[in-house]
């Protein structure tokens, strides 16, 4: 409803407010009267007229009213044929898609384009927002009010670009749907594991970009990576919602045909790309390296080390030097791992205290691992995750309590924390 009104209105707010309006009134009038035939139509048609409303209410009348009804009801003329995308490739007909690119705006700095979609059409918190883009929330709403500001003062507008206009803002809609997906793998709060749902509209999308652009590496390279870790989600908990760490999964539970599909999405956008990788296929090729090593300790480490090191080069970021610090402690060791864990800084993130924790447990510094996994008041973790940290905390204390004879084996792998 927001992405159709927005680009019928073409004024976020007013889009807002109308569509908080058009649900209170089917609240009210649906229970008592039935559903309508065509619930979407009726619910867009409401906050339609909601709108018109909502500006003759202003205390500015006049002219303003005048022009804001006159434009509501443009638009409205305006607006095309079910299944007409006037002229854009097939699959912008999709209304949150069309709104992302339009959110995409080359005006907007990369990072303003992707916090301001996540936030008003994915419906992310700032908090959430903050991080997918590994920030802090009090930075990221600054950002986004100055976002706001400079949309205000430039008189930037709220349009679908024209289709010549579109290959310009595909790497934008590319990292908006990839954060999507990213913010549903590895929720920040609640009650369960994985947001579902999220992950499920962040896959459509990734679809229909690729059906959209079917020439283009980088959303095939995203739908690859998206499906290959999919692929793996019915194993990550147990039948109570509760965490299973990869070392432990049940492949049998694994997506098989994700994979099968994802392998080939990734050889194809790798032939369009020449060969020469992205940051998504890297991480695409990460992925199907854990899909399709038979056990865990039959995963070839030494070939993730080599992509991660090349991810880390071509597209930096805290994310990726942390996943790149699990992989060399199975490469080369616990305090491999701990060495790279150290030029990382962030040691208050949770992640990272998640990942340092594991690792001192395989060294046998049980004590210290316990330390570092104990949850915080302010760590932002799901309640499986929460427990799971918890269990750890408590087994290893009481280990550490038992003296030498509670030592680990060496060789151990290691149990990584569910976020990495």
């Amino acid at each position: 409803m927001l992405a159709s009104l927005v680009r019928q209105l073409g004024d976020w707010s007013l889009a807002q407010d109308a569509v908080q309006e058009a649900s209170l009134a089917a609240l009210e009038t649906w229970p008592a009267r039935g559903m309508p035939d065509e619930p979407r139509a009726w619910l867009i048609a409401t906050a339609r007229r909601k709108a018109v409303d909502m500006l003759r209410r202003e205390r500015a009348r006049g002219d303003k009213e005048r022009d804001g009804v006159a434009l509501v009801d443009q638009r409205r003329r305006d607006e095309p044929a079910e299944g007409d995308p006037s002229g854009l490739p097939a699959g912008l007909e999709d209304d949150l898609l069309r709104l992302l690119f339009t959110c995409c705006h080359p005006s907007l700095a990369p990072e303003a384009r992707l916090a301001l979609a996540l936030r008003t059409l994915c419906q992310l918190s700032v908090a959430q927002v903050a991080a997918v883009l590994l920030t802090t929330e009090t930075a990221m709403a600054r950002r986004l009010g100055r976002t706001r500001q400079k949309i205000t003062a430039a008189r930037i507008p709220y349009r679908v670009p024209a289709a010549e206009e579109l290959p310009e803002r595909l790497g934008a809609v590319c990292g908006v749907v990839h954060a999507t997906y990213t913010a549903g793998h590895a929720p920040l709060v609640g009650d369960a594991l994985v947001d579902v749902d999220l992950c499920a509209e962040a896959v459509r999308l990734a679809r229909l970009l690729v059906a959209t652009f079917p020439d283009e590496p980088a959303p095939t390279s995203v739908l690859a990576l998206l499906l290959l870790t999919e692929a793996r989600r019915p194993a990550r908990a147990d039948a109570d919602g509760e965490v299973v760490l990869l070392p432990d999964q049940d492949r049998g539970r694994w997506d098989s045909a994700l994979v099968v599909e994802g392998a080939a999405l990734l050889a194809t956008s790798l032939r369009r790309s020449g060969g020469v990788a992205d940051p998504y296929q890297l991480q695409a090729a990460v992925a199907l390296e854990h899909d399709r090593a038979p056990s865990y300790a039959a995963t070839d480490w030494a070939e993730i080390v080599r992509l991660y090191d090349l991810l880390v080069s071509v597209a930096p970021s805290p994310a990726a030097s942390l996943a790149r610090a699990v992989a060399l402690a199975e490469r080369d060791g616990p305090e491999a791992g701990l060495a790279a864990l150290d030029g990382l800084g962030g040691s208050h993130d949770a992640r990272v205290r998640g990942v340092r924790g594991e690792l001192l447990a395989r060294t046998g510094r049980r004590a210290e691992a316990a330390q570092a996994v104990e949850p915080r008041a302010d760590d932002e973790l799901t309640a499986p995750e929460r427990r799971f940290r918890e269990r750890r905390v408590r087994a290893w204390r009481a280990l550490a309590g038992e003296g030498a004879g509670g030592q680990e084996q060496p060789g151990q792998p290691p149990r990584m924390s569910a976020r990495s």
